[in-house]
């Protein structure tokens, strides 16, 4: 009996986190759809010269196909969500991956200069605050990648369909010499 009643705390205390963080962040820890995952990864540059950061890493289905796919670079998810950083933090243990991480901050407080490579999967308000963040911070070359909501105001190098239920777009970018 007094496992159940641990069992039952602890799942609501769970899902009270999953619900207050995702208030405070303004949006759910969301996995990619698979259809979306494969065209987002399909869609990476072959090479890239710089760190790459997952913002907004959640349960870290990108963050380790991102560390396979780039093991030269060091790998950085950000989430602050407790529960979705954690549930990261022990695949990427499991993984034996050293050259990634995933950390508990604000990527919006994080220095980005050094990125080769920008994978998000956010929402319109976070896209517009990184568009000021990215076009301050970035250098020419680096790749910009998001699912499903593009930067306001950017050109993307190409849009691809997801061939999913809701024709989710990865939107993909490449930052140009600032004039």
């Amino acid at each position: 009996m007094i496992l159940i009643i641990l069992f039952l705390v602890s799942s609501i205390g769970l899902a009270l986190s999953i619900v207050i963080w995702s208030i405070r962040n303004g949006i759910a820890p969301m996995p990619t759809s698979p259809k979306a995952k494969r065209a987002l990864l399909t869609s990476l540059p072959p090479t890239i010269s710089g760190s790459v950061y997952e913002l907004g890493a959640g349960w870290g289905t990108l963050l380790m196909p991102l560390s396979h796919r780039y093991p030269f670079s060091d790998v950085v998810g950000f989430e602050t969500s407790p529960l979705p950083y954690f549930v990261s933090r022990c695949r990427l243990s499991l993984m034996g991956l050293s050259h990634a991480k995933v950390i508990r901050s604000d990527f919006y407080k994080a220095d980005l200069s050094d990125a080769g490579l920008i994978v998000c999967y956010l929402y319109p308000g976070a896209m517009q605050r990184l568009k000021v963040k990215f076009e301050k911070e970035l250098k020419t070359g680096t790749w910009v990648i998001s699912n499903t909501f593009a930067v306001p105001g950017w050109d993307p190098l190409q849009v691809v369909e997801v061939r999913d239920l809701y024709r989710n777009k990865i939107y993909i970018y490449q930052v140009v010499l600032k004039t």
